[in-house]
This record gives C-alpha cells, structure tokens and sequence, in this order.
C-alpha cells in the first residue's frame, strides 16, 4: 500500500495506471484520500459534504470488477454546485439550505462512468458569484500554501484540496475565472475549455448564457488533457461544437509548433500590475521566445469594460433565474432573504433588467468575439497575469460588505483579465510560473482562439514538466 506520501506524488493519471496494474487497489487509494482529508481539512474547510461511505462501497465494486475508464479508481471531489444524487446541493446560500439532489447533473454523471471515486463536495462562495472563497454557507476556505489567505474562487475548495493533496484532481467551473483564479492562487493547472467543448448544465440560462464551462484544477498537464476527453461532447449540444483532436491526452504530448504569443502587461482598467505578477509574465515570455516563438508586446486588443459591463447584465439576469422563484416559494423578500450584500444588489438588477438591455448585452459579446477572432489571425496566444496582484489575504475582497463600491473597485484592480474569455467563448488556460516574496503562488495565462484548447495543453506541457509539488505541509 502507497503510504500518504507517495500518493501525493502522483496525477490522478499516475493513480489510475497503479490501479489498473493492480499494485494498489480503489480501496487503498480512497482511504488514503479520506485520511488526508481528515488530517488537513479542519483548517483548510476545502471540503463541505462527505460521503466516505458510499464512496468505499463503489471503490471496492471497482476493486472486484475494475472499470474501464482512464481515471478508474481516482479519489475525486465534486464542487458543491454541481449535483450529486443524494447528496446535499445547496449552491452556498442559505435559501437552498436543506436541498438535496434528485440526480446526477450532467458533468457528475461523466464522472462517475470514467471510473473516479468521488466522496465529497467542495466549497464554493454564495452561488459561486465571486472570486473568493470566503462569504459561504459553509464558512471561508484556506489557502493550503498559508492559511491567512484566500484560495481564490468560486472553485476554491476544489483548489484547495488539490493544493493540500486530499485529491490530484476535483471538479470545477469557471463564468468569469473560477477555474483559473484558484488554480493561481493554489499553485495549480487551470484550463476553461472552449465553449461548447465539453458537457453543460442547461437548467441555468443555457449556461450563463455560455459563459460558464466546466473542466478541473489538477497537477499535471496530462491530467488536464485526460479530463477533457472525459468531459468532451462527441456532436454540438447547446453551442457549436469546437474543433477537437481524437485524443486531447494524445495530442497534448506533441509540440504545438512555433507560435505567435502577444504579451499583455497593460491593465485592461487603467490599474496597476504588480511588480511579482509582471515579472512572472515578462519571465514566461522570454523561456517562450528562447523555445523559438515568436513574442511581442501588444496593448489591451478589445474593450474589456465594454466586455465587463456586459457579462455583468447577464449574470445579475442569471443570478435572479436562480433566486427570484426561490423567493416566490418561500414567500419572502429579497432584502429578507439572509443573501450577500453583492448577491442582493445583483439579483435586484436581474429582475429589474428589460429584453433590449440582454439583446444588447449579447450583441456586445457577439462583438467582441468576432474582434478577437479577427485578432488571433495575427497571434496564436495572448499570455497575460492571471490576476493583477498576488493572492489576497482573507477578508480583503468581501462579497458580503456593505461598501459595495470599495468591493467593486477591488474587485476590478484584481481580476481584470479572466473574465473576457468567458465572455467571447475563447479557452484560457492559468498556469502555476511564478511565485510572491511571501511564498504564495502566481499564475500567468495563456488564452488562444476559440477551438485553441489543444495548442494551450501543448504549449503549457512545455513550461510545466511532471506534476505540480503540493503546498507544503
């Protein structure tokens, strides 16, 4: 049996190769998860729901009858707003306190068939609508790599409990950053697909409007290509399906080729970057420019404010799709409701939002999707921060304060960047290539045109060798 150590040393695909060589079984690997999990998760809180039980019983079915997938008998952690049957399903907020899943959401369902073993859920904010993983109702989560700051959002406890070695790989999503910022913050690999690439909850306004795509934060590049042949559609379901190689664990392996990468050290908002997170970017591209592509240094392509306000109308819409019948159901008023400062005012906004101003919030995407299409016939890729500052401490970015305008501003200096690929559709993927004066990781990013998603993975298992060292215990 692999002692806690030695498992922390691998992927989830190196995981899964022992398994099926059956030099340890599920049984042994899931144990050894839930022992970390309970070592480390009382201060980190990245995990909110348990279901070791139910978990050790499909484990060791697996251990008599070993599925077939390629990830089979992997430790796994689902984020608690995407539906496991039976499991409690409460999106953080208090109005879906008591809430339990009827079935599996589309994402779980995959899954469960390749094999893995999920056994808990993790921790996101409230409706997962902000980039920390703090105003929850399940209490803040922990940076693993130091407890006094945040571990990003809104797939912060996934992030975390890959960053302190419960999982090598869990479940996330990401509207406007929520893979990428907690892989940042976390020290992790972070790639948002392409949209239409792979499955989708369509119960939330196709999506948040597409915005919205689900992959994992991991360790390893591989197992970034490995989940995206989970995870991806084989024909068009709710968006145009992107083109696609037979096997992204395949192709991930190849060179991508010389590439042209515009470099973006400017701030979208006329804000500052920070000198550890412009280093990281200004180091990335030069390792890129000594691997022989092409680098150049380029100004702001598109109108990010323009891009900004418009993902904001369609996500206030959303945010009240959610909570306006809940409401209705319980009879209450939304300035009763026991909600966030910030989810309150969105939802407020949402309701009171008109059909021309969502037509003209998705004819603004439409837009500036074409702009960047137009734009990546001169550039591959465009590296830039993840975020603008290094990882925030705790409390810094409060979702639920009542000067929402000092939020809103913080919230603009920090993340300016992620939230326009989400917005035109494009894959983005954060890397873990730089690191802050306090010990704490920086991510830079790689975003690439729409369909780019292979050339990312090809491109990041060049910088990235092996598997990413967890945050030290």
């Amino acid at each position: 049996m692999l002692t806690i150590d030695e498992y922390m040393e691998y992927d989830a695909t190196g995981l899964a190769q022992l398994c099926r060589k059956k030099e340890v079984t599920a049984e042994e690997l899931l144990t050894i998860a839930c022992t970390r999990a309970d070592a480390v998760n009382p201060k980190l809180n990245a995990l909110v729901h348990r279901e070791d039980t139910s978990a050790m019983e499909l484990a060791r079915r697996q251990d008599h009858k070993p599925g077939d997938g390629p990830l089979a008998g992997v430790p796994f952690v689902i984020k608690e707003v995407n539906a496991v049957k039976d499991w409690p399903y409460t999106r953080s907020t208090p109005l879906l306190r008591d809430n339990v899943a009827l079935q599996h959401s589309r994402i779980a369902q995959r899954y469960f068939d390749a094999g893995l073993l999920p056994f808990a859920s993790s921790n996101t904010p409230e409706l997962c609508l902000t980039i920390t993983t703090e105003w929850s109702l399940f209490d803040l989560c922990r940076n693993p790599h130091n407890p006094a700051f945040s571990a990003g959002g809104s797939s912060g406890g996934s992030a975390s409990a890959v960053a302190a070695g419960i999982v090598p790989a869990a479940d996330a999503s990401d509207g406007g950053g929520s893979i990428r910022v907690p892989a940042a913050c976390c020290g992790l690999i972070g790639l948002k697909p392409s949209r239409g690439l792979t499955v989708t909850e369509p119960d939330v306004g196709n999506a948040w409007s597409g915005m919205s795509v689900s992959h994992v934060v991991c360790r390893s590049v591989r197992d970034s290509a490995a989940f995206l042949d989970i995870q991806k559609l084989s024909r068009p379901d709710l968006f145009a399906l992107p083109p696609q190689p037979p096997s992204f664990t395949d192709a991930c392996q190849r060179a991508p080729g010389q590439l042209t990468i515009a470099v973006q050290l400017e701030h979208p908002g006329d804000g500052e970057i920070h000198p550890e997170c412009h280093a990281a970017v200004e180091e990335t591209a030069r390792r890129c420019e000594a691997m022989g592509h092409q680098v150049a240094l380029i100004a702001p392509p598109v109108d990010y404010a323009a891009a900004g306000r418009a993902m904001a109308t369609l996500i206030n819409i959303h945010a009240a799709q959610i909570i306006a019948p809940l409401l209705e159901q319980k009879q209450l008023e939304l300035k009763d409701a026991q909600l966030s400062e910030s989810v309150v005012r969105m939802v407020a906004r949402g309701i009171k939002a008109t059909a021309h101003q969502y037509l003209q919030a998705i004819d603004t995407l439409k837009q500036i999707e074409r702009q960047m299409a137009d734009f990546h016939q001169q550039y591959d890729l465009v590296l830039s921060p993840v975020l603008a500052h290094p990882t925030a401490p705790l409390g810094w970015l409060d979702m639920n304060s009542q000067d929402m305008r000092e939020y809103a501003s913080r919230y603009a200096a920090y993340s300016p960047f992620t939230a326009l690929f989400n917005g035109t559709g494009q894959p983005s993927i954060s890397l873990p290539l730089g690191q802050s004066q306090q010990g704490l990781p920086i991510g830079v990013m790689f975003s690439a045109a729409w369909g780019g998603d292979q050339t990312l993975l090809q491109l990041a298992n060049t910088l990235i060798k092996g598997v990413v060292p967890i945050a030290a215990s």
